[in-house]
């Protein structure tokens, strides 16, 4: 496929200048318009205005230039149809063999906090993705480039074959046809939230590759991790990596169940995560504190675990961390003692993350076998619950501590879920079971001795007394629950038989 004339049209100009001058040199004539036109006149490249082409000027401040016959007839043409050609040749429309177009900067307009309706409704662009549509479709005779990057492969292949192959020119259309629909994802992703609706009739939406992964969950699964154009800052995917090798796939999974898990505390707080279950959470005055009691919650487990932290890690928390083996640690910083205590480690991973980030309200994605499953994010707090003593006996003032220490931890354990809490770190933790019961004896026996006086948290109702039963014999004071089932009744008199004070909630956290 020869190429001899070209139409550029770019957004980001990144690279175009010195691209340009190559095509020139190559002998390719050069059609553009606006912005893009001025800045090659101003680097001294031959062009051909896109209204010299299709004898009619641009109008309505812009909105119209390039949608003409002789701009879309020279990219659609078939060149080996005769009756294509015949058209061309009857209305004087020549051939456009290379399109180098990318569009209004629609997401970092809508990403600037005072941006108006009227400011995004100009920066979608019609023109730029009809063009962009229309060489795709027709990449059989027409090279389509919407990305920088792409530049060096066009000029190497124009000088080496003096042509695009026919294989380039299949991967390129591939690629403009991701970027037109990410664009029209994020447009309708900004116009429907403008519109209230949550769930609409199709659900569409665009993610940009951050990196390959070595490998998935196993090494015989591959992957990828992709991040959300403008999703929440307080993400993983917006981490900063300091030191360390890169994430795996289950790194990024334990880190974001890490995140999200210490951020319900204010007061300085550690959490450690393996498989996406908290091992141990401690929270402290100071985070020396914290830290001591999430390792010592469960000093086994967290062997290898990640670890997300809400305050600066400081130089005698690094001492302390250094001494185990970690896989991750996250802060919103680290200070210089600290960071050179830790980095002493080849392979631990550092990150850092803008903790004071506001929430952003963002649906979460589950996929399923030819499917996707959307809802709301666990946001619910005990703030937005109702604090119900159903109990004979009130909890105490430490009490109530503890189980709103253990209730904010809960929320985070896979289901069936029961976490045990003593001064303000975790003893047992009890997940993923197929029943209650079986959740509890897990957290108690893993409790041991710290059951005696410790306080529990279920993320939903007990179907049966059974474990509230197994409770006070571990020596249990206060239970918090949601409540709702049909046998409330039944728990509420095995604590009162026992002395133990129960709290429902009307909330439960169900997590799969």
């Amino acid at each position: 496929m020869a190429v001899k004339r070209a139409l550029i049209s770019v957004s980001n100009k990144e690279g175009i200048i010195p691209f340009a001058k190559q095509l020139t040199e190559l002998g390719i004539e050069i059609i553009s318009t606006g912005g893009t036109k001025r800045a090659l006149e101003d680097a001294g490249i031959s062009v051909i205005s896109i209204s010299n082409v299709t004898g009619f000027p641009e109008i309505l401040d812009g909105r119209v230039k390039t949608l003409h016959p002789a701009i879309h007839g020279g990219i659609l043409a078939i060149r080996s149809d005769e009756r294509h050609q015949a058209a061309l040749a009857e209305h004087g429309i020549r051939l456009i063999d290379l399109v180098v177009v990318n569009l209004y900067p629609f997401q970092q307009t809508i990403a600037k906090p005072d941006v108006t309706l009227a400011e995004a409704i100009e920066n979608i662009d019609i023109g730029g993705p009809t063009m962009v549509r229309a060489a795709a479709k027709n990449y059989a005779d027409v090279a389509i480039v919407v990305d920088p990057a792409d530049y060096p492969t066009i000029i190497e292949e124009l000088k080496t074959n003096g042509s695009i192959q026919a294989e380039t020119r299949q991967k390129l259309a591939a690629k403009a046809f991701r970027h037109t629909a990410a664009y029209d994802a994020m447009i309708a992703e900004y116009l429907t939230n403008l519109t209230g609706e949550e769930y609409p009739e199709t659900f569409t939406v665009t993610y940009t590759k951050k990196q390959s992964l070595r490998y998935g969950e196993n090494p015989h699964q591959s992957a990828s991790f992709y991040a959300k154009p403008l999703g929440a800052a307080f993400s993983i995917a917006q981490a900063k990596q300091l030191h360390g090798k890169e994430l795996s796939y289950n790194n990024i999974n334990d880190a974001n169940a890490a995140i999200n898990l210490v951020r319900e505390f204010q007061e300085p707080a550690v959490a450690a995560i393996k498989h996406m279950n908290p091992c141990g959470v401690g929270v402290g005055a100071t985070l020396l504190e914290a830290f001591t009691k999430a390792y010592e919650a469960d000093p086994v487990s967290i062997f290898g675990g990640i670890i997300a932290v809400n305050r600066e890690v400081d130089k005698e928390t690094a001492e302390r961390m250094h001494d185990i083996f970690l896989e991750i640690v996250i802060a919103p910083s680290f200070s210089d003692e600290a960071l050179a205590i830790l980095t002493k480690k080849k392979n631990i991973r550092l990150l850092t993350l803008d903790f004071a980030a506001a929430d952003v309200k963002e649906k979460t994605l589950v996929s399923v076998s030819g499917g996707l499953l959307v809802q709301d994010a666990d946001t619910y707090t005990l703030e937005d619950a109702e604090w119900n003593v159903v109990t004979k006996r009130q909890p105490t003032e430490a009490e109530c501590e503890q189980l709103r220490f253990a209730w904010n931890v809960v929320k985070h354990v896979k289901s069936n879920a029961i976490v045990l809490a003593k001064n303000g770190m975790t003893v047992g933790v009890g997940a993923g079971q197929m029943n209650r019961v079986g959740a509890a004896k897990i957290a108690i026996e893993q409790a041991g001795e710290q059951a005696a006086g410790a306080v529990l948290a279920s993320d939903a109702f007990f179907p049966m007394d059974d474990t509230v039963e197994a409770a006070a014999k571990a020596g249990i004071t206060a239970i918090i629950q949601p409540g709702g089932s049909i046998r409330d009744a039944d728990s509420i008199r095995k604590a009162d038989e026992y002395g133990i004070a129960m709290v429902f909630t009307g909330v439960r956290h169900f997590k799969h």
